[in-house]
């Protein structure tokens, strides 16, 4: 039996989908408001049965947060996909994202320790990565610095590494993946949904920054031959192509047939703007938009060395140009109206 956490975000739909195809049984846990539906629809991208493969998850409500709730989740468990967090920047959201992030995995390593689970593939991020010297591509050995300028997301998402790491110390054997941003259809209200919906409304400025993006088909790919693999005890970067801002924005508006974005926009002007938005969520309790570390992230250069996966199995990254037409194809089936 393998469980699956975060069955219902972006990744983890596209996983249950290649995994039930596949002929696995699969578990998936959730929490009572989680929108199964739209789990079904990025089934349907694949097959025109979606609702019969989707008939084949055995669905259970519990939340990795909530220990007695994972009891009988964890029965006759074998492999375990960790996908299930907390995604925010914003330092507020600090407690819990600690509790999802952090004590969420710490959950999941214990009860996998207790049952003898086989093999656990946590997906972490880049975020959890340090920073090389300039120009210098980023690996799997540039280690985590605490003493960088780190998000809230970054930090407790390596205090969750340090949970798997602790669980490997103790006899669970685990891979842990690195994706870069993850772009993919279905869940529309994940990061990179946010920026197609954003590019299909109409974007006249682009950031000068750069970052690695991923196909979620190639993550969910590399998950599964990892887990199914000899390999135990180490971690991958998932980054199919090193982008800039404004070539990855011009790639989805073509895709989408909208007009590119032409002019820059300094990055004064929008710490200005993040300024603005943070007095007015102070006087006026509005919804954070713009966070000064979304802000930084928009103007570095963060490009990755993924080679590594490659050289230990079978496996290549899809070209950017084709993962964002397929994409684009999807969101304006989801929105042709």
């Amino acid at each position: 039996m393998i469980l699956v956490t975060g069955g219902t975000g972006l990744v983890g739909a596209h996983l249950l989908y290649a995994l039930v195809n596949g002929g696995d049984k699969v578990r998936a846990i959730h929490r009572k408001s989680s929108d199964l539906d739209a789990v079904k629809n990025v089934f349907s991208y694949y097959t025109n049965e979606p609702e019969k493969l989707f008939n084949l998850i055995e669905w259970m409500e519990a939340d990795i947060t909530d220990v007695p709730s994972l009891t009988n989740a964890f029965k006759d468990v074998d492999y375990i996909y960790h996908c299930a967090s907390y995604i925010s920047f914003n330092p507020r959201h600090l407690p819990i994202l600690k509790k999802v992030n952090v004590e969420g995995t710490a959950n999941i390593v214990n009860f996998s320790l207790a049952e003898g689970v086989t093999k656990l593939c946590y997906i972490s991020s880049i975020a959890t990565l340090g920073k090389s010297n300039k120009g210098a591509l980023i690996n799997e050995e540039v280690e985590f610095n605490p003493e960088d300028k780190n998000s809230v997301y970054s930090i407790t998402k390596h205090e969750a590494e340090m949970e798997v790491w602790r669980g490997t110390q103790e006899g669970l054997d685990a891979v842990i993946v690195h994706p870069g941003v993850i772009i993919g259809e279905g869940i529309w209200s994940s990061a990179s949904g946010g920026i197609f919906r954003t590019v299909n409304k109409g974007v006249k400025y682009y950031t000068t920054g750069g970052v690695g993006i991923v196909d979620v088909q190639d993550v969910t790919k590399a998950m599964i031959l990892l887990l199914k693999s000899n390999i135990k005890n180490k971690n991958f970067i998932l980054v199919g192509e090193n982008i800039s801002y404004r070539e990855f924005l011009t790639e989805i508006a073509d895709g989408l047939g909208k007009q590119a974005p032409k002019k820059s926009i300094s990055k004064g002007m929008m710490m200005a703007f993040a300024s603005v938005d943070w007095f007015s969520n102070k006087l006026f309790r509005t919804k954070r938009k713009l966070l000064k570390a979304t802000v930084r992230s928009l103007y570095n250069e963060s490009f990755y060395d993924a080679s590594k996966i490659e050289k230990a199995i079978d496996f290549k990254y899809t070209s950017s140009q084709n993962s964002i037409l397929r994409i684009a194809r999807n969101f304006q089936r989801d929105y042709k109206h």
